[in-house]
């Protein structure tokens, strides 16, 4: 299967892996409608609040990119489903890249994502079929940002809360709706300590993990505050190269209802499997 050759193994890195501007401003721009975001006076502060504002909206539908390169070549799994930004819990139908000759390389992955744990369908050589692994996420070298295939929406979101360095781009649209565009970069260690305590273990995971916490990150907010994309830079070192990946996801359809229905333990497959 193609993508098993960009796998990452244990240890992603080293060790083996942002009220009175605000009148002035209306003053002189007019008052904005609810869905024509203006610019934020604290850019960095107003990324930070992302992930609350998306707890306040509930849930929302995702889509998700991961793209991998290494040594030249690129590869790149798509996933969507849906998130619950409260109880934290979501799904995901992740999708691995096509052979040379265009087949798919593998069926689908169904993925569920709860605080500390990641259920997978489909994934692993000698796995039966109608058998799920569970992986613990604060045990994964990456706290399952890139491990999955698809980063966790509540932790795309949660690490934005160490973000730094951030400026404003400008007003952009997305699919149909007026956002605001930032740039900057995001520490996951910082981001590991004011993280939602559902989400805290598995990014702290990342924090030890991640030869550098430095994580680049573009983001899209509406005029909500609510994220609507955001991409995340990620660097590490894979057996003497470097590896860059570049996780992708998009937040839409909010409110919309999100059910996680975990499976049985007698559904969940007891033997060893490469994550």
């Amino acid at each position: 299967m193609v993508v098993q050759r960009y796998r990452l193994p244990r240890g992603v890195g080293g060790g083996a892996l942002a009220v009175t501007a605000s009148l002035v401003a209306a003053a002189v721009t007019g008052c904005a409608a609810p869905d024509e975001p203006a610019p934020a006076p604290d850019p960095a502060g107003t990324v930070r609040g992302a992930a609350d504002a998306l707890v306040r909206a509930g849930t929302s539908k995702a889509s998700t990119a991961m793209e991998m390169a290494s040594g030249g070549t690129r590869v790149t799994i798509r996933g969507e489903g849906g998130y619950d930004f409260r109880r934290r819990t979501g799904h995901l139908r992740v999708v691995l890249p096509t052979d040379a000759s265009g087949a798919s390389a593998h069926r689908p992955i169904t993925e569920l994502l709860t605080p500390g744990a990641l259920y997978m369908k489909n994934r692993g050589a000698g796995v039966p079929a109608d058998k799920w692994v569970r992986v613990d996420t604060t045990t994964l070298d990456d706290g399952n940002l890139v491990t999955g295939g698809a980063t966790d929406p509540g932790a795309a979101a949660e690490l934005l809360r160490g973000a730094r360095e951030v400026t404003y781009v400008g007003e952009t649209e997305l699919a149909g709706v007026k956002v605001r565009h930032y740039r900057g970069v995001t520490d996951i260690a910082a981001a590991a300590k004011v993280a939602a305590p559902q989400l805290r273990g598995a990014l702290t995971a990342a924090a030890k993990g991640f030869s550098t916490h430095a994580v680049p990150f573009e983001a899209y907010l509406d005029g909500d505050g609510r994220l609507r994309k955001v991409r995340h830079r990620f660097t590490f070192s894979n057996q003497g190269r470097t590896v860059s990946v570049s996780s992708t996801t998009l937040l839409y359809g909010f409110g919309t209802r999100v059910l996680v229905t975990l499976p049985h333990g007698r559904d969940i497959y007891a033997g060893k499997v490469e994550v």
